[in-house]
């Protein structure tokens, strides 16, 4: 279903007619001047100033063709950036626009424009389904996706070979005998899992996708203690974690951090990685393998999509204005100039597809096809800030010798379960 709404979308985009710019070119009307206010994610992981050059040239292109809009830019670091604008919400100095982690408190809150409100409409049918339907809040999206990522299984193809695994795996079975191969041959961490606290839900989910789960049902509340989840905990436990096959750290203290270092420096067989990972282990000399996420009995039925986000507050009362930026921010020069800077997906049909004929991003071509039919955690819930806290704190433990993780997940359930009727 999501494959043909990907495409319809396509075509909606294709017969109205989307150009770079839109509606965000052209002076808009009024005659007093406008200045909005911009905080966005520092996305450079070097300390440089990409981000900020890259929002200089952007705003300086706008301004040039709606002279009476004028946007002043904040970029601040991924560490700083919702406390600060959530503090400047706080303080009755909200920002026009913000590009953030979250922005379901702030729907809820009704600070926010929908994004019918605020984009023309082929730039609102540009998006890729899945970011849409993420990037909803009670039906109505108000979460517009900035740029967007993926997961695949990467391995280190040198290991590979020394270990004498001749494909990677497409199944579980698969996966557990290559990592058996794996640590006769000495290999550090033949699957690396990293369950620690600094990113647990997001491997999690990964794996509860795998087994044919998910954090929710499919009438959208929590599921956290499904048989599907279980039997994915009880594997995970049994087959790779008890048998030794994921490393000398505990999963539930080896943080992604870690573990996408040792990636780089080649003691990891195998992890869930992303892009950037695929760029920094190239740049050490790892030779990156990379495929769909193995499932129970062959490729997974989904992967776990990720999406930055970009809204437009209510507050200062510019909607036409903030709309007319955003259009321009979502044209496939500026889409694609910010994704291809930061080894990062595109959020929009038309950019993907781009980006997927461009023999430059060759290397990203399997995490473009996977994020059409990908699915993200539910970021449109109100409670999932406390969900995902919860997950992060104690999954790791249902992987413990001994550890029975029905209970672990029952408990998590029950948490989300009270969670959930708070919103």
């Amino acid at each position: 279903m999501q494959r043909r709404r990907f495409l319809g979308l396509a075509a909606a985009a294709t017969a109205l007619g989307l150009t770079a710019g839109l509606s965000g070119c052209g002076t808009l009307g009024g005659s007093d001047d406008v200045t909005l206010k911009l905080v966005a994610a520092d996305y450079d992981l070097t300390g440089g100033d990409s981000t900020r050059k890259y929002w200089a040239g952007l705003v300086a292109a706008f301004e040039a063709k709606n002279p009476g809009v004028k946007v002043q830019v904040q970029v601040e670091s991924w560490n700083d950036v919702d406390r600060k604008v959530a503090e400047m919400v706080k303080a009755g100095q909200t920002p026009d626009v913000a590009q953030i982690g979250a922005y379901a408190d702030y729907a809820a809150a009704g600070q926010l424009y929908s994004a019918d409100e605020l984009l023309s409409i082929p730039v609102q049918a540009n998006f890729l389904a899945p970011l849409v339907d993420a990037g909803e809040y009670k039906r109505t999206q108000y979460g517009l996706p900035f740029v967007a990522s993926t997961r695949l299984l990467f391995f280190n193809q040198e290991l590979f070979d020394e270990a004498g695994v001749d494909a990677p795996p497409t199944t579980w079975a698969e996966l557990a005998a290559a990592a058996g191969k794996l640590k006769k041959k000495g290999v550090t961490y033949p699957f690396a899992l990293p369950l620690g606290p600094e990113e647990a839900q997001a491997e999690t989910m990964m794996w509860l996708l795998s087994g044919g789960g998910g954090y929710i049902d499919g009438t959208g509340h929590y599921d956290l203690d499904s048989e599907a989840n279980v039997r994915t905990f009880d594997w995970l436990r049994d087959h790779l974690v008890a048998p030794g096959l994921t490393g000398p750290v505990a999963p539930g203290k080896l943080d992604r951090k870690q573990a996408f270092a040792a990636f780089t420096r080649g003691e990891v067989g195998m992890l869930n990685g992303h892009p950037s990972l695929m760029q920094e282990a190239a740049k050490k000399g790892v030779k990156v393998g990379k495929v769909p996420l193995p499932g129970t009995d062959g490729k997974a039925r989904a992967t776990m999509g990720v999406a930055d986000w970009i809204m437009g507050f209510k507050q200062n009362g510019h909607r036409k204005e903030i709309g007319a930026f955003l259009d321009f921010v979502f044209s496939d020069e500026n889409v694609l100039k910010f994704a291809g800077d930061n080894d990062l997906l595109p959020a929009t049909v038309t950019a993907s597809a781009t980006m997927q004929s461009d023999p430059n991003s060759a290397d990203l071509r399997e995490f473009l096809e996977a994020l059409p039919e990908s699915q993200l955690p539910p970021v449109g819930k109100t409670s999932w800030a406390q969900v995902s806290s919860s997950v992060k704190k104690d999954i790791g433990k249902a992987v413990q010798p001994g550890a029975r993780p029905v209970d672990v997940l029952g408990r998590l359930a029950r948490q989300a379960t009270v969670a959930e009727s708070a919103e």
